[in-house]
């Protein structure tokens, strides 16, 4: 298992898309570029010490049970050209994930495993991460079973409406 994304460039991308959510003028002074909407995603593109990042992100469309502290789940997939990084996946959760119990991300049948960090998950096997993305290209939704740090088993569903032009919008506008 290799974590290939940085715990605080996570960070930046979920504050990111929160930012233009609720305050558009503090996002302009962080360099952060919303390149489009596309149905239930939106992408966007902000500097970073390393280079850019450009990240495309969806809200959980269904979230069930709620877990006690719920926020807000976020599906994104990240391209970090200056790393050579392409359509890797993270989920935040909103609420603490158990680190300890399978994760897994269902599309159309096809299953990925998951692996859990505090309120986040990523690929377990980063080697299926164009697999992945073509699964996501053809898919409808994508749904992520997690358990909480309560041990509380959460289905979180994502729409993939608009996923395929918003992965586009990351390459070119990255």
């Amino acid at each position: 298992m290799q974590l290939r994304m940085k715990p605080g460039a996570w960070w930046l991308a979920g504050a990111l898309a929160l930012t233009l959510s609720f305050c558009p003028a503090v996002a302009e002074a962080q360099s952060v570029r919303q390149i489009g909407s596309f149905r239930d995603w939106s992408a966007y593109s902000a500097a970073e010490g390393t280079g850019h990042i450009c990240f495309a992100v969806a809200k959980a469309a269904e979230v069930t049970p709620q877990p006690d502290g719920y926020t807000q789940a976020y599906l994104y997939l990240t391209r970090r050209p200056a790393e050579n990084v392409s359509n890797e996946l993270n989920l935040v959760a909103g609420f603490p994930l158990d680190p300890d119990q399978p994760a897994t991300l269902n599309v159309a049948g096809q299953l990925f495993n998951l692996f859990a960090r505090d309120d986040s998950a990523w690929l377990q096997d980063t080697s299926q991460t164009e697999t992945l993305a073509g699964v996501m290209r053809a898919g409808t939704t994508a749904v992520i079973d997690v358990t909480t740090d309560q041990g509380v088993k959460v289905e979180e569903t994502f729409s993939l409406a608009g996923a395929t032009a918003a992965s586009r919008a990351l390459t070119a506008g990255c």
